[in-house]
């Protein structure tokens, strides 16, 4: 096991830091074809894996950058490993909706999928999900259930920048829900959704996208870091299945390594930050970086980056690898909220400077507190931990 990074990795890692330190904005990020590295060469892409997706990653969350960089790097990966060659080519942009209310990432979906036509009843044999919404049992799929001939109904929570195109975990597998064609180029910010709710979120470019998927409400809701983050209620929503149970496993496993590699470069850039901040801030005629107490706090933050970029690296090289990989992403997930103490102890550090708005600290604290509670917590790793050994 070799954690170096080979040479392309490393000209990634180079070109993704020169773009985010000038106009780290989405578009840059297009243009220098970093959004694309996870779709599959023949759609356009660089067919690259999960490490470079990590690395990638890791240069966003070091930058604490507000760009949809891991919902697209998950998405196009995960269609890339499951889907079809006419779905890679369609779909070079799009989220995942993997955790549902009251459930944790790693539990079995149980948002209900069904054919068009077919209408699951409990005594019949027909499959249905513990704890699946009600209406689901006894549910009838209408005509016209799209090109894909299956019918979402269920809830998604906590969806990561909602656009065009939404792969939704289920009870028969991973499912690619799109929004009708409206010319918009591949890409873009925004999208196309049914039912969206409210308007903008503060501080968000466009909010939640809103327009055309029949049986879609998406929900705004509000995350730490102020990004689009949205509720989606499905109902008898048409889609085009992915790939089975399996498809839903393997995105949850990309998933968890892409927001703990992000997690790894928020956490390693708040340390760069802070090691700055003490090393010129004088106290009482002395740099606060001479004071003991400041080296103990500071070590105690590298020891915390250390950890997690092991626990990462070696969770995106058994993906990569095709080796298991869960007791891996469970301990780097652990490590992903175990950060946000860190940033803590980065927040102390810097005083009342840190919760200074202009400076750009808060971001980094945000980015952790929004990336723990998409996996759900330390306690809840705690727990798969636990399960797993």
């Amino acid at each position: 096991m070799d954690f170096n990074l080979d040479e392309t990795q490393q000209d990634l890692q180079k070109l993704a830091a020169e773009v985010l330190a000038r106009e780290g904005d989405e578009d840059r990020l297009w243009q220098a074809g970093l959004m694309g590295v996870c779709v599959p060469e023949a759609a356009g892409g660089a067919g690259l894996g999960p490490v470079e997706m990590a690395v990638v990653l890791r240069e966003v969350g070091a930058r604490a950058a507000p760009v949809p960089a891991l919902a697209t790097l998950v998405s196009t990966l995960a269609l890339a490993r499951y889907g079809t060659p006419d779905q890679q080519r369609r779909v070079t942009r799009a989220t995942v909706a993997l955790r549902e209310p009251g459930r944790a990432l790693s539990d079995p979906p149980v948002t209900a999928a069904r054919r068009a036509g077919r209408a699951p009843d409990d005594g019949t044999g027909a499959t249905v999900s513990p704890g699946a919404p009600d209406d689901v049992r006894g549910m009838t799929a209408s005509p016209g259930a799209g090109d894909g001939g299956w019918l979402l109904t269920g809830r998604k929570v906590s969806v990561p920048h909602p656009g065009a195109a939404v792969l939704v975990a289920a009870d028969e597998g991973l499912f690619l829900v799109e929004a009708p064609s409206d010319g918009a180029r591949p890409g873009a910010s925004g999208g196309a959704w049914a039912g969206a709710s409210g308007g903008a979120q503060a501080g968000v470019s466009g909010g939640v996208p809103d327009a055309g998927v029949r049986g879609m409400e998406v929900i705004p809701e509000f995350a730490s870091t102020g990004e689009p983050v949205a509720t989606l209620v499905l109902d008898r929503t048409p889609a085009e299945r992915v790939g089975g149970p399996e498809a839903v496993d393997g995105t949850r496993r990309l998933f968890t390594a892409a927001v703990a590699a992000q997690a790894a470069g928020v956490l390693a850039g708040a340390l760069e930050l802070t090691t700055s901040y003490v090393r010129t801030r004088r106290q009482f005629g002395r740099a606060l970086a001479e004071f003991q107490a400041v080296t103990m706090q500071i070590a105690d933050v590298y020891i915390a980056g250390r950890a997690l970029d092991v626990a990462v690296w070696s969770a995106a090289w058994r993906l990569g690898e095709g080796l298991p990989a869960d007791q891996d992403l469970a301990l780097a997930a652990y490590h992903a909220g175990e950060a946000v103490k860190a940033l803590h102890t980065c927040q102390h550090l810097h005083g009342g400077l840190g919760l200074d708005v202009t400076y750009p600290l808060h971001r980094y604290f945000a980015q952790a507190k929004h990336l723990s509670h998409l996996l759900g917590g330390a306690d809840a790793q705690l727990d798969l931990i636990g399960a797993l050994v």
